[in-house]
């Protein structure tokens, strides 16, 4: 049995899809681009300011699930340009700093409303 997730404190899905599923003991989290839910606009600032909101974002997701960040098992870091790695690094380390979860970083040509960064998530909940 599947459960869509919705909440005010993150962004409004802008297509099809859920801002999340609940699945077989699992957190689906759709990705999170650096939307301010309160504004529905793209955080100004830069890479680093976009990577905190993305972040920002799914925390809030997870918090609203009954869950923490302690519980993400896999992330996706989604790039339109990997020299902005390091910043993205800094950031993520303030939401991981104890036993980070699994994670995969890759470039893209293109990401929706031309952001910086995307970041996607999976989050264990228990049986």
């Amino acid at each position: 049995m599947k459960q869509p997730i919705r909440t005010e404190r993150a962004p409004k899905a802008i297509g099809p899809y859920s801002q999340a599923i609940k699945a077989g003991g699992f957190l689906f989290i759709s990705g999170q681009i650096p939307v301010d839910p309160d504004t529905g606009d793209i955080v100004p600032g830069g890479i680093s300011a976009q990577a905190d909101r993305a972040l920002h974002n799914i925390r809030n997701i997870i918090a609203d699930s009954g869950a923490t960040l302690y519980d993400v098992v896999k992330t996706t870091i989604y790039l339109a340009d990997m020299n902005d790695f390091a910043a993205v690094n800094e950031v993520y380390a303030g939401y991981f700093d104890s036993e980070p979860p699994a994670r995969a970083t890759v470039q893209v040509s293109r990401l929706p409303k031309d952001v910086l960064v995307e970041i996607d998530a999976i989050a264990f909940l228990g049986e």
